[in-house]
């Protein structure tokens, strides 16, 4: 396959017009093929990577069946979405067991016709109470290393992430003993800065859904926020119109660099479904438009994908489409250390693409090497 004309994503984080080949279900150096895309006046990029969301089509990770991610794969891919690393929810081991078990099985089933499962993002169960969120709070429990390791091996080892709030009791020992084997994400916390900065000095690498269920920043108390920025830690970031104003993404962009955002979209199963009524962790949670809320208002997740989200930071917000670009692509897999094989448009990676028109709509999703859709 070659795909001419259009102008490429680099790896260095800019745009060229080059042509891009593919052979067999990787990007190469050079080549030749009958499969010609034009790609005239439209962006190429890599297939986006979500590492944090819960669900989508009336779906949910947290369903614990390979049926259910099977759709959310699918739904995922169809919006230029090629990898995904979905989100638990704060439940018991018997449910996190199960969920993990489930995963295990869709990877190893190696499913063609959805978005590739490339890990597991363990939100919960060790988060603070004070800062739940839409987490239930019948499960919170104290970070346990062995706990951990049961999921990791009942997952096949999909484990990537794994949320912390580092002033609860024992968090600071799993961020030692756990911090070589998953990456450890400051969450739902009451941190102050101090507490925070610790836990990055500790091992802990990036900040889930940074400014969303933690302390806000300010000149007196900077928080998880300011300790953050003052480390080399990479944060995620929910932009869909809802959990982050657009003036605030923009200062965010300028406190953290393009190099360390990773955008994710959180969405929950009402993602892709109509206004109404739905489920986040047991918990119902009513829709409409792009916000969902608990009974008492707390925001529940997204009902957007990360596509819309890298769309909303470019128009909405005004980050320049390649700085967009290189946090739902290359950052997040480097963060959940897949970034060899995934993230970017170079020769000897999976060549999963997106070609997106000038206004930013999908032309053509290619998943390692093969045309999935085309408009």
């Amino acid at each position: 396959m070659v795909i001419q004309g259009g102008k490429v994503f680099l790896p260095d984080g800019s745009f060229a017009e080059q042509d891009v080949f593919v052979s067999g279900e990787r990007f190469s150096e050079t080549g030749s093929g009958s499969d010609v895309i034009n790609a005239d006046g439209c962006y190429v990029i890599p297939g986006l990577i979500d590492v944090h969301f819960h669900g989508c089509m009336g779906h949910d990770f947290c369903d614990g069946t390979e049926d259910s991610i099977h759709a959310m794969a699918e739904y995922e891919l169809e919006n230029g979405i090629t990898s995904i690393c979905p989100a638990t929810m704060t439940l018991g081991e018997d449910r996190l067991l199960k969920i993990a078990q489930a995963a295990d099985a869709y990877r190893k089933a190696g499913h063609q016709d959805g978005a590739e499962l490339v890990g597991i993002n363990m939100e919960g169960p060790f988060i603070s109470m004070a800062k739940k969120g839409a987490q239930n709070s019948d499960f919170i429990a104290k970070a346990d290393a062995a706990m951990l390791r049961r999921l990791q091996e009942a997952s096949g080892g999909l484990i990537r992430l794994c949320a912390l709030a580092p002033e609860e009791d024992g968090a600071m020992e799993f961020i030692d003993a756990c911090k070589d084997e998953v990456v450890i994400s400051v969450a739902h916390t009451t941190a102050d800065y101090d507490t925070a900065r610790e836990a990055f000095r500790r091992g802990a690498k990036q900040v889930t859904h940074l400014y969303n269920a933690m302390p806000p920043f300010s000149h007196r108390a900077p928080g998880v926020i300011g300790a953050a920025c003052d480390s080399d830690c990479n944060v995620e970031m929910i932009c869909d119109g809802i959990h982050v104003h657009p003036s605030v993404i923009r200062t965010t962009f300028k406190m953290f660099g393009d190099d360390r955002i990773i955008l994710i979209s959180d969405s929950m199963e009402a993602t892709g479904m109509a206004d109404g009524s739905y489920s986040l962790g047991g918990q119902a949670v009513t829709v409409k438009g792009s916000l969902a809320t608990l009974a008492d208002g707390t925001i529940a997740g997204s009902a957007t994908n990360l596509m819309n989200c890298l769309r909303y930071t470019v128009k909405v917000a005004g980050i320049p489409l390649e700085s967009a670009v290189k946090c739902a692509t290359r950052n997040p897999a480097a963060a959940i250390g897949i970034a060899d094989e995934y993230g970017s448009i170079a020769a000897g990676k999976y060549a999963n693409a997106v070609i997106l028109s000038d206004n930013l709509e999908i032309v053509t999703i290619i998943r390692r090497g093969k045309i999935v859709k085309e408009a």
